[in-house]
């Protein structure tokens, strides 16, 4: 992971780093119980934002996490998850599409997608970054090559799409 300077945020305070990644890594788990459990958007915020953040649950302990990212993150990927699914099948290996993937993939990639179409001040290389360590953290396998490759093929059309240029330093 890339350390930078975090953008100003309301209130004059500075995001930590770690609490974004906590967010991204609760936004993956909650986009994947959306997907297999049919867990319903408000009530996966909830259960996230008040009793797991910060928590010790079963002897695990969820670290702290930027609790709006998390929720732009899952918010936004449920809005706008046809043309991530879209941008994700054209992005995949011949003869693969996003049904074939496992769920945790699955919500890996659109998670990714998501935040390099919506999230302008986190360059692309942070992004691919981040997410390709989410894949680690669930995978042993080729898997996070995949993440790798797919929001590489995707990040640069994403930002040039926007009108936004990655910056070189900027936030994670």
């Amino acid at each position: 992971m890339m350390a930078s300077a975090e953008p100003p945020v309301p209130g004059g305070k500075n995001l930590d780093n770690s609490a974004r990644s906590a967010a991204r890594l609760g936004a993956v788990q909650a986009l994947y119980q959306m997907d297999v459990a049919g867990t319903q958007l408000d009530d996966i915020v909830d259960e996230f934002v008040h009793h797991r953040f910060g928590q010790e649950i079963e002897g695990d302990v969820y670290p702290r996490a930027d609790e709006a990212h998390f929720e732009d993150i899952i918010r936004g990927v449920v809005r706008e998850q046809r043309d991530i699914d879209m941008a994700i099948n054209g992005a995949l290996a011949k003869n693969w599409s996003l049904t074939r993937l496992d769920a945790t993939l699955r919500a890996i990639l659109r998670a990714g997608v998501y935040e390099l179409r919506r999230c302008k001040n986190v360059p692309v290389k942070v992004v691919i970054n981040e997410y390709v360590d989410v894949a680690h953290a669930f995978f042993e396998g080729d898997e996070s090559g995949v993440v790798n490759a797919v929001l590489d093929r995707l990040g640069a059309s994403a930002r040039k799409a926007g009108g936004a240029s990655d910056v070189a330093a900027g936030s994670s």
